[in-house]
């Protein structure tokens, strides 16, 4: 996995309070940036519990008046907050409207936080965290011919156009008289400003956005052009690729051609595991999918590495029954809660309702087998969820 443990479990917490309602506006979201102090902190949500007196609703009144005293015990527990701050999200999580479940996280981010605010909504407010998460390594493409350019980032599993533009410098023209000494002066001058376009383009869009640029494109107009160095000549050039064509499909063209060159970037990486995972469970079954499949390579540490996809949505669902203390479990997809009955004629009791992406991933780091969390954001990623339902596992031998 390339990401650090801690940046792992991050997500994990991220993704875990993304799914939480709250009913009207119960759920507070508290940021205390690096290097502040909490008792500062601690006086604004005092000031807060005593405005709370005034919300209509006597249940909501209630519950965020015991939410803002529990981040308030829980400020206890730090003497300052950590190096890079603290996110505290608090609230009545529960989906039964009768019943109050007030619970608390706190998390540290991986990088310092430098926003403070409090914000009381119908979900937590996680959007500062989100974008700590994005892949900061962004990749400048370009791909062009005599006639157009097309310029792209990928960052991370997405790829952005950004710029399109035209040049007529080859389009067909009648001389009008002109001499041909002229013509192609004419021509040559056409064929400059459009380097210069796209020079300027490249600036404004990649200069210190970017780790690096690719140029792709048929035939030698990249080459010229990559002569003219009409660009920024702090824009450092990763490499040249041929392509085919100059529109979204050369952007994949110079992805596909690139894995050497960005082989630390994560559409690239993804690609090639994906790829070579389907080949492992056609010829030489050294890879397995399924649920059950998967569970069983992971107990027995049979399996190598864990792959999952982001997008996997279904629920573990642990079932007992109270007649003879046979346990079961089923897994859930969209929110469905079945009742099974037990081997001896009984109905059996739902006792435990977990995420199935968790669930694996705690067997697996459990058993130290290395996890890919593999996104939904690439060709590769969407067939990964469609196909193999988002689990699989590369083995370290056959049965």
């Amino acid at each position: 996995m390339a990401e650090t443990d801690i940046e792992f479990e991050f997500k994990r917490q991220l993704k875990k309070l993304k799914q939480f309602q709250g009913s009207g506006t119960q759920l507070v979201s508290v940021y205390i940036p690096a290097g502040a102090q909490i008792h500062e902190t601690a006086g604004k949500l005092r000031e807060e519990m005593s405005q709370a007196s005034n919300i209509k609703s006597k249940q909501t009144r209630t519950n965020v008046t015991d939410t803002l005293e529990k981040i308030l015990q829980h400020f206890k527990v730090y003497k300052k907050p950590p190096k890079n701050g603290i996110a505290i999200f608090a609230g009545n999580i529960s989906d039964n409207e009768s019943k109050t479940d007030i619970q608390l996280f706190a998390l540290e981010p991986p990088q310092p936080l430098k926003v403070g605010t409090y914000r009381c909504d119908s979900k937590f407010f996680i959007e500062p965290l989100d974008e700590m998460l994005e892949n900061k390594d962004s990749y400048g493409i370009v791909v062009m011919d005599g006639r157009e350019a097309t310029l792209a980032i990928a960052k991370g599993t997405y790829v952005t156009i950004v710029k399109k533009m035209n040049s007529m410098a080859h389009a067909k023209h009648k001389a009008g008289g002109q001499s041909a000494r002229r013509y192609e002066r004419l021509i040559e001058e056409s064929i400059e400003k459009y380097y210069q376009r796209v020079g300027e383009s490249m600036d404004s869009h990649f200069l210190g956005k970017t780790k690096g640029v690719i140029v792709g494109g048929p035939g030698p107009t990249k080459d010229f052009f990559m002569k003219s160095k009409t660009f920024n000549y702090q824009i450092k050039i990763l490499g040249c690729v041929d392509t085919g064509y100059t529109d979204d499909y050369g952007i994949r063209e110079v992805l596909a051609k690139s894995s050497e060159i960005l082989a630390e970037q994560e559409a690239i990486k993804e690609k090639v595991v994906v790829d070579q995972f389907i080949k492992e469970v056609v010829n030489s079954g050294l890879a397995t999918y399924g649920e059950k499949e998967v569970r069983n390579a992971l107990v027995t540490k049979q399996a190598s590495k864990l792959l999952i996809s982001e997008g996997l949505e279904h629920m573990k669902l642990g079932y007992i029954c109270d007649s003879c203390n046979n346990e079961e479990y089923k897994i859930s997809k969209g929110g469905e809660k079945p009742q099974i009955k037990c081997k001896c004629g009984s109905d059996m009791r739902q006792k435990e309702e977990v995420l199935l992406f968790d669930d694996l991933i705690d067997i697996a780091r459990g058993n130290e087998i290395e996890i890919m969390v593999i996104s939904t954001n690439t060709i590769e990623g969407a067939q990964f969820l469609s196909g193999f339902t988002g689990l699989g596992a590369f083995l370290r031998y056959k049965r």
